[in-house]
């Protein structure tokens, strides 16, 4: 008997053992996994403000958001997604309303494959888990949607600000690239005489000093002397072509800039002329709207003969253009033909020219169009917040993955620990089992025989039992634990959550309110709504 006792007691201690081990290596995953989600909150709200949908200024992260805020974003999301205006993006005042728009929302969500429970108080009530779990959830959707947002507003005011920066900054471009195309000429012709000057002078002194040289010690210097000295100054003239040669190349690449400048140059001055007939036109404009004295009917009017005299002349000259044209059209067909007729690889060579012109084409507009997102991505990017780097979460992940190998190794250590005592209080129940019977055996025959042998047959009956009842109290005890244990981790879980009953009792209070207007208006229906 005290052997089982034993064995229970060592059962509760490992049991015990697991629970803390496994409630360490919990709260140190919970620990790395709040800075992660912490992290992953940001970008999920950053991911919803590209997508169009609007963040109030006052979240930063999820636990910031509001039931109003949580509702205006998930409308938003559920608009851009299914590409209607008839969701509701605001609460209603009346509790009546908020529960059926939020239960319309949940019904959307549900119909996008939201999985988990959802309903109105997902919105109302919401916990910091729940609106996590739904942002990620948009995100992801939004990411697999391919219609965007835009307003037409946003398109409007950059057309307007692309517009009057260019009549702000025009002539300061202008003025610009003057400045730099002279300053280029500048100091072109400044290296280019420098290095003329440079050359002139090496030369003249490699010679003074190899005539000097030789005038010296022309009397005692050998043959393989004179050989070095013509050596060097083949060597200097090597240098100095090379040198010559890297400041053909720097002058080049000046022609380069210079000719390139002369072209931004003429694009701008083009630009400013457009801006200039621009400003002309609407200074007119502006004139005939302020001029009191002429009437506006009169500019109408003669605005109007301007345009039927251009719309004239432009008939006339697509009439002249087309006289033109339809004769050397026939005449370039005709010389195909007859190009074709002789040669009949060349129209084949003349198909696969003009496909290829296409492609090529279609081509550079593609990667006009990619330059174009690229740079508008590159754009968004130095905007966006700095966050940790991928190595950093790769660390984490990495020390996660040691830490519950360790934890594996402990937990399956005290898993041998466990079946090894389960073997062990086998075998004592066992040989427990045997030890009664014979015990109970020899006392049953000593009963017979006198009445302490009845005695002792007794007490050992009544220990037995005994010892039965305290083994199923022990079993039950800690059984009951382990119910508590799980009933403790519920109830954290649900402190956790942001369920506040002030919250809901005032919500309570205005549905009775509400509930009795109604009730009086059915009692008296003739009086005012």
């Amino acid at each position: 008997m005290s052997s089982y006792c034993t064995h229970e007691k060592d059962l509760n201690f490992i049991s015990k053992k697991k629970k803390s081990i496994g409630t360490a290596c919990v709260s140190e995953c919970v620990c790395v996994c709040v800075i992660m989600m912490e992290e992953s909150q940001e970008i999920l709200l950053n991911s919803l403000a590209k997508a169009g949908v609007s963040i109030p200024p006052e979240v930063f992260s999820v636990e910031d958001l509001t039931p109003e805020a949580l509702v205006s974003i998930c409308a938003h999301s559920l608009r851009i997604i299914s590409n209607s205006e008839s969701i509701p993006i605001n609460l209603p005042e009346s509790m009546a309303d908020r529960f059926k728009v939020c239960t319309d929302l949940a019904s959307y969500l549900k119909d996008l494959g939201y999985i988990g429970d959802m309903s109105f108080h997902k919105f109302l009530y919401p916990s910091e888990e729940d609106m996590y779990k739904l942002i990620r959830f948009l995100v992801g959707r939004l990411s697999e949607s391919s219609q965007t947002a835009v307003s037409p507003e946003t398109k409007v005011n950059n057309a307007i600000a692309t517009i009057n920066i260019g009549n702000l900054d025009a002539d300061d471009e202008g003025q610009d690239l003057n400045t730099k195309v002279e300053d280029l000429k500048l100091r072109t012709d400044e290296a280019v005489s420098h290095s003329i000057r440079y050359a002139e002078d090496v030369v003249t002194d490699n010679g003074n000093n190899v005539g000097l040289t030789g005038v010296e010690n022309g009397r005692g210097l050998t043959d393989d002397a004179q050989e070095d000295g013509q050596h060097k100054v083949e060597q200097s003239l090597i240098s100095l072509q090379e040198k010559s040669s890297q400041l053909n190349d720097k002058t080049e690449i000046s022609i380069n800039q210079e000719s390139a400048y002369l072209d931004e140059m003429k694009a701008k001055s083009l630009m400013l002329q457009q801006l200039e007939e621009q400003h002309d036109l609407l200074k007119a404009a502006m004139e005939m709207a302020c001029d009191e004295e002429t009437p506006l009917e009169s500019y109408i009017t003669q605005l109007g003969n301007q345009i039927d005299t251009k719309r004239n002349n432009l008939a006339e000259m697509e009439s002249k253009w087309r006289a033109i044209i339809n004769p050397l059209q026939g005449k370039k067909k005709n010389y195909e033909e007859a190009l074709c007729a002789k040669q009949p690889e060349s129209q084949e060579k003349h198909q696969q020219l003009k496909k290829l012109e296409q492609d090529l084409e279609s081509t550079l507009s593609e990667t006009n169009q990619r330059e174009k997102d690229l740079s508008k991505l590159s754009a968004e990017i130095k905007k966006l917040p700095k966050l940790a780097s991928r190595r950093s979460y790769i660390e984490r992940i990495k020390e996660i993955t040691k830490n519950s190998r360790k934890q594996d190794i402990d937990i399956e250590r005290i898993l041998k620990d466990t079946r090894d005592l389960q073997l062990e209080s086998n075998m004592i129940q066992e040989r427990l089992h045997r030890t009664y019977a014979v015990v109970d055996e020899t006392l049953l025959r000593e009963a017979k025989k006198d009445r302490v042998g009845e005695q002792a047959h007794v007490l050992l009956t009544t220990i037995h039992e005994s010892f039965e009842e305290i083994a199923e109290k022990i079993l039950a005890t800690d059984r009951t634990r382990r119910e508590q244990s799980d009933l403790e981790t519920k109830l954290s879980s649900i402190a956790t959550r942001s369920l506040n009953m002030d919250k809901l009792q005032v919500d309570l209070d205005a549905i009775r309110k509400e509930n009795e207007y109604l009730e009086s208006r059915l009692g008296n229906p003739q009086g005012p709504i």
